[in-house]
């Protein structure tokens, strides 16, 4: 609908290309701001859920965030952040990614992170914003609602002209997009990535955002299943197929709230239903991407057990393919080798005598563990350009950039690193300096990127 808006106002193709781009990419920075999501809120899901569904002239993520001081500048910031640095490395053109660095300007000058107005916003961004918000209440309330509420926002969220032609044609687009739910029209997706090709580290990496704690661990997992595919003889697609499922085998986990994530001991039943449908998320999202489309069904096995003790589909082994048993065993491994909000990191050694145990007890595949925990190769070198940039930090400053990584305060980073709470400071400013960065989240993605984490 962006890029309909866009030909239907006299947009050129260039500018129809952009609009389709920054729709596909506007919600790309909200694991990275998960964490303060579920700070203020408690439930980052339900809390975006209910900002989105607000039936307002204003904006619902501004109205909401108003009353907490200057959350609604900090939320927006993180996720602006975010999105820009995701449109470098996906190597979009200046234009494009200047436009998800200011993602909640509005048209009156309210918005954030830089409260641009009129003509200083990119025309992209109030493209993104009309579609977005009449896909969003036609679902919730019907077309009528939709039309009013984007009406009330004319002027104030987006401009007045643009809204018009939207409230004009929606019913008509609308009506298109049912008829053609692959999306294969005149504003194919596709045209916006034609010949494009990126790393799916990437997504790894903005999966991992959403839990602090987790940083790196998608790929740790696709190091580790790679190992093992390749010490149990897998062929070169196979193990490919693999180690490209453990990259997105997290993604169903931005479907439940961080505080049910950080809860230490048992989960109340619903939590845990929620939980078990993570996988199931997975699948369903990544099936999406055609061209992962075999990675899906692999990466929707990494819960599943040997005893049919696993989730969603309690599968045993004999139903589970060698790669989601390869899955299954290196992200438990990778997962007892990474500290929790409510437990320290295992040693490797514990680990590996943890996970024998649980093999002996008959919830692994027993040759896929001694694969796994083999002295084997060493996995497939990081994508990162390490060399280039090893020497950007000191020793000192990635140090600390580990701790505010995974979530801890300065004041906590101080105490595990015995210095002051105030060297923390000067080290967290020199990081984003160096980093060219604001935030923790971009921080952290940057880093890993670069291989400093």
């Amino acid at each position: 609908m962006a890029a309909q808006l866009a030909q239907a106002s006299g947009a050129d193709a260039a500018a129809c290309v952009q609009a389709t781009t920054v729709a596909l990419l506007r919600w790309s920075g909200c694991t990275a701001n998960a964490p303060e999501f579920a700070q203020l809120f408690g439930d980052d899901v339900g809390g975006r859920k209910s900002l989105l569904a607000m039936q307002s002239s204003d904006s619902g993520f501004r109205a909401s965030t108003g009353r907490i001081g200057s959350a609604f500048l900090s939320l927006s910031r993180i996720h602006c952040e975010v999105a820009g640095d995701i449109g470098v490395q996906l190597g979009l053109d200046e234009a494009t990614q200047y436009a998800l660095r200011h993602l909640f300007e509005s048209h009156d000058g309210s918005g954030a992170p830089d409260g641009l107005r009129a003509e200083q916003v990119p025309l992209s961004v109030y493209l993104a914003a009309i579609a977005g918000d009449l896909d969003i209440f036609h679902r919730l309330y019907g077309l009528d609602q939709a039309l009013r509420l984007v009406g009330q926002r004319a002027g104030l969220l987006y401009p007045a002209e643009l809204a018009q032609i939207a409230i004009a044609e929606a019913a008509r687009w609308l009506d298109a997009l049912d008829g053609d739910p692959a999306l294969s029209g005149p504003c194919a997706l596709d045209a916006a990535f034609v010949g494009r090709v990126t790393s799916l580290e990437i997504l790894a990496q903005v999966i991992d955002l959403k839990l602090p704690w987790m940083t790196g661990y998608s790929q740790r997992v696709a190091q580790l299943a790679d190992t093992a595919a390749l010490q149990l003889g897998l062929d070169a697609d196979r193990r490919h197929r693999t180690y490209r499922a453990a990259l997105i085998h997290g993604m169903g986990r931005a479907a439940v709230p961080n505080l049910i994530w950080s809860t230490p001991g048992k989960l109340g039943e619903s939590a845990w239903e929620r939980v078990r449908l993570v996988p199931y998320w997975t699948g369903r999202a990544a099936r999406q991407i055609g061209s992962l489309a075999a990675e899906a069904g692999l990466a929707s096995y990494v819960y599943e057990r040997a005893d049919g003790s696993g989730y969603h589909r309690e599968a045993r082994a004999g139903d589970v393919p060698v790669e989601g048993r390869i899955l299954a065993a290196a992200s438990t491994f990778a997962a007892l080798c990474q500290g929790r909000p409510w437990r320290e990191a295992m040693t490797p050694d514990a680990a590996r005598r943890l996970l024998t145990a649980e093999t002996q007890a008959g919830r692994y595949d027993a040759d896929v563990v001694r694969a796994l925990l083999a002295d084997a190769p060493t996995p497939r070198a990081a994508r990162s350009p390490v060399a280039a940039s090893a020497g950007l930090l000191s020793e000192r400053e990635r140090d600390v950039l580990r701790w505010i990584s995974r979530g801890a305060s300065n004041k906590l980073a101080a105490q595990k690193l015995s210095i002051s709470p105030s060297t923390v400071r000067t080290h967290v400013e020199n990081v984003f300096r160096k980093l060219e960065c604001s935030t923790r989240a971009a921080a952290t993605l940057k880093a890993t990127q670069l291989g400093l984490l």
